[in-house]
């Protein structure tokens, strides 16, 4: 983080408040308008971080990258999530994440999905891969899984 953006609060708020803001948006716009709107939002902000973290059409290893996001977005960054890991199988690339805010206060068993964090991390790989991915959320922490996974495909 280079500047403070308000001088007695700093950088930070609380989920508390975003999670308001997400159901808000839900409540007027509906579910998917806001997952559309969120996903794109997060896509940009993922690329945006990449290129601050010098990412950008890179020959950086997933294993260096996913480091690098994980400090930038965990607890020594915006603490958006805790990223475990990404792994490469083929042509798909899985990120094993935790702790979303998207997935922070919700019942277990809840069918929500992660949207802005989804997107944060596909920005973040489509600006390191220089590749038009599609993304989804398959494996959810609310629905038994250890880990958010999410999993991107490269769009031909």
């Amino acid at each position: 983080m280079s500047t403070v953006l308000r001088e007695q609060l700093g950088d930070f708020s609380s989920i508390i408040c975003l999670k308001a803001i997400i159901v808000g948006m839900e409540e007027a716009l509906g579910e998917k308008a806001t997952a559309i709107s969120l996903i794109a939002a997060g896509r940009a902000r993922g690329k945006k971080l990449a290129q601050d973290l010098g990412l950008n059409n890179s020959a950086t290893s997933l294993n260096e990258a996913a480091e690098k996001l994980a400090w930038a977005l965990g607890s020594n960054g915006t603490r958006l999530l805790v990223l475990d890991r990404i792994e490469q199988e083929g042509d798909v690339i899985k990120a094993y994440v935790r702790e979303t805010v998207c997935s922070a206060g919700e019942p277990i068993g809840s069918e929500r999905k992660c949207t802005f964090t989804l997107g944060a991390v596909w920005g973040a790989l489509e600006a390191l891969t220089g590749n038009r991915l599609q993304g989804k959320h398959t494996g959810s922490v609310l629905r038994g899984s250890d880990y958010d996974v999410f999993e991107f495909t490269p769009i031909v």
